[in-house]
């Protein structure tokens, strides 16, 4: 047995400089991670504006795409926008991606529901009862994404 004990490895507490080697390593990790922005106001405001924009329009696709064409146009425009805006900001880049999820024409958000509306000219009322729900969780999650934000009031104010 002692021939046993013999051969395991003895482990040994870690060094000071190895201590301070291990921590300026997950710092630098960490600081390679994501960065998010502070809270905007005006980001919000575009946010649940845009919100509330895009469920009534949607509520009118049981009716022609036609009769909606030019409201249609004006929510893409405004959308692109809010896209824009969100991707100018610094440290934004997870805001920026939901926002293109939401409106990108080839995914089944918002972006989508308004191509297949222009295509298939109108929808079934329960079609359009199961996108909105859809729509307005994905507009949720930039909402409280944004007003999760530390205001820049607080962070320099050391709250």
């Amino acid at each position: 047995m002692n021939r046993f004990l013999r051969r395991l490895p003895t482990t040994r507490a870690p060094s000071a400089a190895g201590t301070v080697l291990l921590g300026l390593l997950l710092l630098a990790l960490s600081a390679c991670g994501p960065a998010i922005s502070e809270f905007n106001a005006q980001a919000y405001e575009q946010a649940t504006s845009l919100k509330v924009e895009a469920l009534a329009l949607m509520d009118e696709a049981t009716r022609p795409y036609s009769e909606h064409a030019e409201a249609v146009q004006q929510l893409k425009t405004d959308l692109e926008k809010a896209h824009e805006f969100a991707k100018g900001r610094p440290n934004n880049e997870i805001s920026a991606r939901q926002w293109r999820i939401l409106i990108d024409a080839e995914r089944d958000l918002l972006g989508g529901f308004l191509a297949d509306w222009q295509e298939q000219s109108s929808f079934s009322p329960a079609f359009v009862d199961e996108k909105k729900t859809q729509v307005a969780r994905a507009f949720d999650t930039i909402i409280e994404l944004e007003s999760g934000k530390r205001d820049p009031e607080e962070v320099r104010n050391g709250s």
